[in-house]
């Protein structure tokens, strides 16, 4: 089963720079794609429903902005979309599609960089996240968490990591959360089940030449439950083209989907 993970900055842009043609070749059971910044019902069908998935968007009320998507090769047996607060649901960031005892979830968490306010945001998105995730891993499926999560993990996941000690998105508390998620609480980062190596990001700030020296922030995630852990077998991060700030993440696991 491969599953691909990818924030678009504006599916719309990601269109006009290549990504439809670029899937088309991936080969992909599951996609999940952030930031749509879309009203899905005024899209065309070509390219948003690319042939052969059936394509699930949820999006914000607020036109132009976050959103997310699901496509899949099999149809759903049930669609989420939020978790019951308004962060979350009015602004299009959580959507789970069930395909027996698999759970894909589209997840976009708020970035605080903006003010301390989204900062005080996404904290508390952080600390409302932790029950549902707790049912989630609680209740025997398989679960994958996709998506841009606005957080680096360890030190080897960003290029200038003492330059942001004190910045939203390496925060100590935003690691921490983190830690406790791929500790106590049981999920497995995947992408470092299979790779370890230090300098593989997925996002680069538009100043300077940040993407042109690689000097980036691995802040997409496909976090997992324990058995798909032991079933990770692959993991890319696509960066030859362009189509975001961000890079798609592609994993491929010995899973039948």
């Amino acid at each position: 089963m491969r599953v691909i993970s990818f924030n678009a900055n504006g599916i719309r842009s990601a269109a006009d720079k290549g990504f439809f043609a670029w899937l088309a070749a991936q080969n992909a059971d599951v996609v999940c794609v952030q930031e749509t910044r879309v009203q899905s019902a005024h899209l065309p069908p070509a390219p948003y429903q690319p042939p052969g998935y059936h394509c699930c968007y949820h999006d914000a009320e607020r036109k132009g902005y976050s959103g997310v998507a699901v496509y899949a090769r099999r149809a759903p047996d049930a669609l989420r979309t939020g978790l019951g607060w308004p962060e979350c649901d009015t602004e299009g960031r959580w959507l789970e599609a069930r395909f027996g005892s698999l759970s894909v979830v589209s997840l976009y968490l708020p970035s605080g960089s903006s003010s301390p306010q989204r900062q005080a945001v996404k904290l508390d998105f952080l600390a409302r996240l932790i029950e549902p995730l707790q049912v989630l891993r609680a209740s025997g499926r398989d679960v994958i968490l996709c998506g841009d999560w606005n957080m680096a993990h360890k030190e080897i996941d960003l290029k200038n990591w003492r330059a942001n000690r004190n910045y939203p998105g390496f925060l100590p508390e935003e690691r921490a959360w983190l830690d406790g998620l791929f500790g106590p609480l049981g999920w497995a980062d995947a992408f470092r089940v299979v790779d370890p190596r230090p300098d593989q990001y997925t996002w680069w700030s538009n100043r300077g030449r940040a993407r042109a020296n690689h000097v980036g922030w691995r802040i997409d995630y496909q976090a997992v439950t324990p058995g798909l852990a032991d079933k990770a077998r692959a993991a890319a991060i696509y960066r030859d083209q362009h189509f975001s700030d961000h890079a798609p993440l592609i994993m491929d696991y010995d899973y039948a989907f």
